[in-house]
């Protein structure tokens, strides 16, 4: 099944529509992972919980993680810091990208 989806795959994108800092509109934050062929060893191994490290440093093929995006919304003024956080599927590590201690600026 694992070599089916790795050679079957196209590529994954997941998205989130947030609401603008302004409340006056939404903005996409989108995750993108490109089957390179580093992607599909790992999927043919069974190595799935290495595929973030390879999204993480993939920027070249198009690959960005939710984290990036959440980032970069944030850094370009879209959205709070407050909301990134709620959004991400792992807060810790993009308060770390982030630059944050437990404190939250809005």
């Amino acid at each position: 099944m694992r070599v089916q989806l790795a050679s079957a795959l196209m590529g994954v994108i997941t998205q989130q529509l947030l609401p603008t800092r302004d409340g006056r509109g939404r903005v996409v934050a989108c995750e993108i992972l490109v089957p390179t062929p580093a992607v599909r060893n790992l999927i043919r191994e069974g190595k799935t919980h290495q595929i973030h490290s390879v999204m993480q440093t993939g920027g070249q093929y198009g690959m960005q993680t939710m984290n990036a995006a959440l980032l970069d919304l944030v850094r370009r003024g879209f959205i709070t810091q407050e909301l990134a956080l709620r959004r991400s599927s792992t807060p810790e590590e993009l308060r770390r990208l982030m630059g944050v201690g437990a404190a939250v600026a809005r």
